[in-house]
């Protein structure tokens, strides 16, 4: 498929764009680039004009200077300004996208319609902050390849991935091409960031998504997400792991459709 591709502040934010229609805006998981989602954008851009977003530290995007929530949600601010994103789009975030949709959403529900939350948390409990913390300064120190294998593991369940070992090459190979600065940047703010005391505030129609085995961000914390927005739907995937779209792209694609009304 053909994408424009996108720049915002001189390539300080990078992003693709396909089809027309209402905007459907992206963000990717922190282990997985854009192109998770290349499975469901045929169906999507007959409906949407989406733009995926390139995370700070992916496919040209510049890291964010401090390690903090608020330089990320402001990076995305800007890209829907000078992508020209119409409010009363739909968000739709994965993983760390998922969270950082979340905190654009609480800092900017007049630009969305619709939020759509996938294997996402909006805080982890004291062990998933060490393994963030022991992952961001493992990679600090030496790089991406030292943790290379066991991230690239847990973007799909256990079932999936022992039908297919060859994709663990091609996930290690899109993680390794990953700013390691700014992977360490997202650990930190996947450590510190505990977003559960404002949902009951988020004011926008939301749909939250997990795979019934995300190794990476578990049912239990991503249904946080649906029981504390007022409203929020929750679906889970069976046997799916951490991200949807490359896993059951089917399934995933079917329940936004429903929530969006198609």
């Amino acid at each position: 498929m053909e994408m424009e591709r996108l720049e915002a502040g001189h390539g300080v934010l990078t992003a693709v764009r396909a089809g027309n229609g209402r905007d459907l805006v992206i963000l990717h998981s922190l282990l997985a680039d854009r192109n998770a989602f290349d499975p469901i954008l045929p169906a999507l851009t007959e409906k949407f004009r989406v733009t995926l977003f390139n995370l700070p530290g992916f496919d040209g995007s510049e890291p964010v200077i401090a390690p903090v929530l608020d330089a990320y949600v402001a990076r995305i601010e800007d890209g829907f300004q000078e992508f020209g994103i119409e409010n009363d789009a739909i968000l739709l975030g994965n993983g760390f996208g998922g969270t950082l949709a979340l905190a654009f959403a609480l800092d900017h529900p007049e630009r969305l319609g619709k939020l759509i939350i996938s294997d996402a948390a909006a805080g982890f409990p004291d062990e998933g902050k060490k393994a963030f913390a022991a992952m961001g300064e493992k990679v600090a120190q030496a790089g991406l390849g030292a943790v290379a294998e066991i991230a690239a593991k847990r973007v799909y369940s256990p079932g999936f991935l022992g039908a297919h070992p060859e994709l663990i090459a091609e996930r290690k190979d899109v993680l390794m091409k990953i700013d390691a600065k700014a992977f360490a940047h997202a650990c930190k703010i996947l450590q510190e960031t505990d977003l559960v005391p404002l949902l009951h505030r988020l004011d926008v129609p939301t749909l939250v998504i997990c795979g019934e085995h995300d190794q990476a961000t578990p049912p239990a914390l991503t249904k946080v997400v649906s029981q504390k927005v007022p409203g929020a739907r929750y679906i889970e995937l069976p046997g799916c792991g951490h991200c949807p779209p490359l896993e059951q792209p089917q399934q995933f694609l079917a329940a936004i459709k429903q929530f969006v009304g198609l």
